[in-house]
């Protein structure tokens, strides 16, 4: 047998601590988390053994060197370590780039790890108190695109903030669907109320709490509007101290540990690639082509379709996320197979950019069970611009384990054809979407995207003018 990419260990790790003496600092969270994730191999030494300690970005609390803190808690001494930039996408990316470095030789063993503990952080900061955690640094080394998700103009028009993007995305797609703001308003509701019943039944899920379409749609006190058409039930929650880790190496090395097979879980097939950078420059606001392009040369590397996949996580920052990974699957909401293994961020809880390492850490609990089926889990970074997948599953691969160069599909992505876009824009025009933002008092700003006549792109905003933002919802 080939020495095929295999994830030996996952843990996973919630602080439900609701007092500042209860608060865990992030690396600490990484470091439970690990630990798990060395018991869960059966040999809880394995992490004295692994040359490669990697840790997705964490938004909360800087550490000048968070890899290193992290391999001295659990007692490694790695000689690669890497800290990645900004981007939901990153811990299946560096699962994708951690396999092709197993099967290369380049890399033996491996611990991935993420974490956040902003619900502890804002409790200090709204308390006016000092968390005892290690000094706040900017990281000494960052490996990643850096880039900043918005361009000039759509900064200046309040587009730069995932809670003010993916309401466009939204209302792009009842647009597409042809769909009234009441059928839709349904429809998201659905698919929402299904994903809430998963998180009700994950242990580690911050609200384990299953509930209807109607109260997630209903708008007042408790869920008030965010950024229309998402009332607060419809966001992704950052406001969580969660962690998570999972331990990669070869079928090889795997053997030579002890672990047993029964262990294993291959990582199947990987794929990667971006969006238009800029949402100003997308081909449309209701398809992304990089989570296609992404989903199906994970798909062809392990030689499956999706017809063929058991269950899925798609990652699921807003409804509209969910929406475009199915679209790209030739999937439906209301597909009758798994869509989410852990709840999806609004509900399970969005750790800043490391929810996905714990769809991959639940998945291998689930594909332990049931060795036989395969799992496809996709990333998203910014606003739905980066995107990563991965296809696992308890059997091996048939034949050699070969990642396809990302470079060749993402210079097709980056070939698409644009838009013309216009700084300023004067004439008659039609909306392709729209948002209003709403602040605790009622509605604050009207954000429109739309096409001159002449095809020319613009982003715009409406006048401040109530009467006119309460109808365009």
């Amino acid at each position: 047998m080939p020495n095929y990419p295999v994830i030996i260990g996952a843990g996973q790790f919630t602080n439900r601590g609701r007092t500042l003496a209860d608060a865990i600092e992030p690396v600490e969270l990484m470091a439970i988390a690990a630990r798990a994730a060395g018991e869960d191999t059966g040999k809880p030494d394995v992490l004295a053994k692994v040359d490669s300690v990697q840790v997705v970005n964490i938004l909360g609390w800087g550490y000048a060197d968070a890899p290193g803190l992290l391999a001295e808690k659990v007692g490694a001494n790695p000689s690669h370590k890497l800290y990645t930039a900004v981007g939901g996408e990153t811990p299946q990316r560096i699962v994708n780039e951690t396999a092709e470095a197993i099967v290369n030789g380049t890399i033996r063993l491996a611990l991935l790890a993420g974490s956040e503990a902003m619900a502890s952080r804002n409790r200090a900061r709204k308390a006016g108190d000092e968390l005892p955690w290690a000094k706040r640094a900017t990281p000494e080394s960052v490996v990643g695109d850096q880039r900043m998700g918005f361009s000039d103009v759509e900064s200046r028009h309040g587009a730069m903030a995932p809670v003010r993007m993916y309401p466009l995305f939204e209302n792009a797609f009842r647009a597409h669907l042809g769909q009234t703001i009441e059928e839709h308003q349904r429809y998201v509701g659905e698919l929402c109320s299904r994903m809430t019943e998963v998180a009700a039944k994950n242990p580690y899920a911050w609200f384990p709490q299953a509930r209807t379409a109607e109260e997630i749609t209903s708008i007042g006190p408790d869920n008030r509007w965010i950024g229309f058409p998402y009332p607060k039930r419809m966001n992704a929650i950052m406001e969580v101290d969660q962690g998570a880790a999972v331990i990669m190496t070869g079928s090889e090395t795997a053997r030579e540990l002890g672990i047993p097979e029964e262990k294993w879980v291959y990582v199947r097939g990987c794929g990667q690639g971006n969006d238009k950078w800029f949402v100003s420059d997308r081909v449309n606001y209701h398809s992304s082509p990089a989570i296609k392009s992404a989903t199906g040369v994970a798909l062809a590397q392990a030689g499956l379709t999706a017809d063929e996949i058991d269950f899925f996580d798609i990652y699921s920052c807003f409804p509209a996320a969910v929406q475009m990974g199915l679209d790209a699957l030739g999937l439906k909401t209301t597909e009758g197979r798994d869509i989410t293994l852990t709840g999806g961020l609004p509900y399970a809880g969005g750790p800043g950019n490391n929810y996905v390492m714990h769809s991959i850490a639940t998945a291998v609990g689930r594909l332990r069970e049931h060795p036989e089926q395969k799992a496809l889990v996709t990333g998203l970074g910014w606003f739905a611009t980066k995107h990563s997948a991965g296809v696992y599953s308890g059997r091996p691969p048939e034949g050699e384990w070969r990642r396809a160069d990302p470079a060749v599909n993402q210079a097709e992505l980056d070939a698409m054809p644009s838009p013309p876009f216009v700084a300023e824009a004067n004439g008659p025009a039609t909306v392709e979407t729209y948002t209003v933002m709403f602040g605790r008092e009622g509605p604050e700003l009207g954000i429109v995207i739309g096409r001159l006549d002449s095809g020319e792109r613009f982003f715009s905003n409406t006048p401040v003018d109530e009467a006119l933002l309460e109808k365009m919802t």
